[in-house]
């Protein structure tokens, strides 16, 4: 039972909240950090003791609820008080200047000709539009957009996105701050790749990621998700008045909300026209989708005397990026065996012209995904390049979910499509699974993982080098890469005794990637290359992992107690202890070398790794510092013992040098890891 806080441990509740929110801005705002990672944590633990020692000082606005609260019943209806509304579209210069046409006729009907318009233009986030509402500087409600008028609330998972300020200062009575929320391209591949380790259903795209992630029920699983925000805007404001958007945008970007640093202010039309077209071009080299550029008059007053029309303002428009999907006719599904068994469908589509390709072959995701958009042969489907590049069928053309004489829809085989081994299904997955570890699709996928870039990284073994080797039965197993020789790959087609030398040597030589890179190679289930490391770091060799309890390896950072088991159940298994001991006969590394973490030269030191060194790759020098007892992370701060610098290095060199931060080149961190 808890007593009534003394005075000394509410200041100190106050001080630790303003503490964790000014640091989490300064890392999820402005990628901007002044301490590491581990004071960051301590500071929140801290907080996060007082609180639950101290229950009459939970606050809503403290950033221990991100981490997530009670599931909600159902989500309510919020009714805005002012419309969010939505954009008309435009695909052209000529429809972009038709519109600033327009406006200056309507404006020329009020009495006011000739304006001197300037336009603020940002990227249009391929995301949610959500709306914050802040009462005496404190978040109290979030909800989405839903039809304009009303949406829903989902303020329990908004406060989990780290980007959000729960608490703002110098703030007006009430505040409405609007934004699209959205997942980041790298995050949203690294979600669906440790939902597929997991055997869990992929996302679609980071849309309806970040959708489906905004409308659970249960925050904790939104917390989980790597959600941001860009704040475009403000609807209702008291006591607060802005001539211009660009001077709200800057208002809140001040105040801690992240405004896109790609917004511009521009004077003429024609600029516009070019920036427009120069972001059509961009689009591909971001880290986050969009799908056109929003143009917006600056000037607040003729915004207000251009007003609506229906749903849309007049002084606002969507430049549209051209369409990236086709309709085309699905021939049938087919199903592809990956590497843990698990069975995936493909679309084996009529040619179809998408985004600058030909496509004939498209994913479907998963089974879950293909039951749920109701896809059959014969239908016409709606195709697209999912970011440009990964052909997708979206879903049935509307018409044909209403056309006679439909397919059945298309399920997962009972036998495995390859080796024919009946397939099975295990309570709670996602997958359907060929349960046989010799089937040839599983091996073949299992050997290309071993070789490739993220694993083993052996140049010249791709998917085409694979298969072949497996059918001249040269390769069973990732041991018998290693006992290959130049004469047995001369008797292959088309590789010569300078390519069979080669491969060879390439082989070989990749005996030296560390025992993390082995065990992501060796194709566990649930282990990713971060978590490939991670085990190495704690159990430093493939008989101490082999041996952990599923307690213990749940102990690893960044694995929860069904990766563990999961982990743990696989180092039963006959062949995988069997890979393991002819991997470690070969002469691969399959222990850590070095200092264990918290000993060694580096211990307790921090570095960051900066441009492209002379001899060390990336990962090299990562692993040598990490061998000597140190911590490698991505961005420089004051707590930051040294920063390693090679050529082209950017924007952290600099901030080494403003912060007084001592820089390395390669040679002197060799010598600082040879240093006693």
């Amino acid at each position: 039972m808890s007593t009534a806080a003394p005075d000394d441990v509410r200041r100190r509740v106050e001080e630790l909240r303003e503490q964790v929110e000014y640091h989490a801005r300064r890392y999820y705002v402005l990628d901007d950090p002044e301490i590491g990672d581990d004071e960051y944590d301590a500071l929140f633990r801290e907080l996060q003791e007082l609180e639950e020692r101290h229950p009459e000082l939970a606050s809503p606005d403290s950033p221990t609820k991100r981490v997530g609260s009670e599931p909600v019943s159902q989500l309510t209806k919020v009714r805005h008080e002012l419309p969010m509304l939505s954009l008309a579209n435009a695909r052209s210069a000529e429809e972009l200047r038709a519109w600033i046409a327009r406006m200056r006729g309507h404006l020329a009907r009020e009495g006011i000709e000739d304006p001197a318009f300037t336009y603020v233009c940002e990227p249009k986030i391929d995301g949610l539009a959500i709306s914050l509402l802040y009462e005496d500087g404190v978040f109290v409600r979030g909800a989405t957009r839903g039809n304009g008028e009303v949406g829903e609330d989902v303020t329990h998972n908004l406060r989990t996105i780290k980007s959000i300020p729960l608490r703002i200062a110098a703030a007006p009575p009430v505040l409405e701050v609007r934004g699209e929320v959205y997942m980041s391209l790298p995050d949203f591949t690294a979600l669906n790749e440790r939902r597929a380790e997991a055997g869990l259903s992929t996302f679609m795209n980071p849309r309806n990621a970040a959708a489906g992630t905004i409308r659970q029920l249960d925050p904790k699983l939104a917390a989980e998700r790597p959600l941001s925000l860009w704040s475009y805007g403000i609807g209702r404001v008291d006591g607060v008045r802005f001539g211009r958007h660009s001077e709200a945008l800057d208002w809140l970007r001040a105040r801690g909300f992240p405004v896109n640093e790609d917004v511009q202010v521009l004077g003429d039309e024609d600029a516009v026209v070019e920036l427009c077209l120069g972001w059509e071009g961009r689009r591909g080299a971001l880290t986050f989708e969009i799908d056109g550029v929003v143009v917006k008059v600056d000037d607040l007053e003729l915004q207000r005397r251009l007003g609506s029309v229906g749903r849309d303002p007049r002084w606002a428009v969507a430049w549209k990026f051209p369409p990236t999907t086709k309709v085309t006719t699905l021939q049938n599904v087919f199903w592809n065996v990956g590497k843990y068994g698990d069975l995936h469908p493909f679309a084996a589509l009529d040619p179809v012209h998408v985004g600058g390709v030909t496509v004939k072959l498209a994913t479907l995701h998963n089974e879950e995904d293909l039951r749920r958009k109701d896809i059959r042969p014969g239908d016409e489907v709606i195709v697209t390049r999912a970011g440009d590049v990964i052909p997708q069928v979206i879903s049935p053309a509307p018409h044909a979910v209403e056309r006679e004489g439909r397919q059945a829809p298309p399920e997962p085989p009972a036998q495995c499509p390859v080796c024919e081994t009946p397939t099975i299904k295990r309570e709670g997955e996602v997958f359907t699974r060929c349960p046989n570890r010799m089937c040839p699709g599983r091996r073949w996928q299992l050997l290309k993982h071993f070789a490739s870039e993220g694993a083993m990284d052996i140049e010249g073994l791709g998917e085409k080098q694979v298969d072949v080797l497996m059918r001249e039965g040269l390769v069973r197993t990732a041991g018998d890469f290693y006992r290959l020789t130049p004469e047995q790959l001369m008797n292959v087609e088309r590789i010569g005794e300078v390519s069979a030398n080669r491969l060879v040597e390439r082989i070989q030589a990749s005996k030296d990637r560390p025992f993390g890179r082995v065990l992501f190679g060796m194709g566990i289930e649930g282990v990713g290359g971060v978590t490939g490391r991670n085990l190495a770091q704690r159990f430093r060799s493939i008989d101490a992992l082999a041996a952990a309890s599923a307690e213990e390896i749940a102990e690893t950072p960044g694995i929860g107690p069904k990766v563990a088991a999961l982990i743990h159940e696989q180092f039963r298994d006959p062949d995988m202890l069997a890979l393991a001991e002819d991997l470690k006969a070969l002469g691969l590394r399959m222990e850590s070398e070095g200092a264990a973490p918290g000993e060694g030269v580096l211990s307790g030191k921090t570095l960051v790794l900066t441009g492209t060194l002379p001899d060390l790759t990336r990962e090299e020098a990562t692993e040598r510092i990490l061998g000597a007892g140190g911590r490698v992370t991505t961005s420089v701060s004051k707590k930051t013992d040294y920063v390693v610098a090679g050529e082209s290095p950017g924007s952290k060199l600099e901030k080494a040098e403003r912060l007084g931060v001592p820089v390395l080149d390669e040679a002197g961190l060799l010598g600082l890891l040879q240093s006693e």
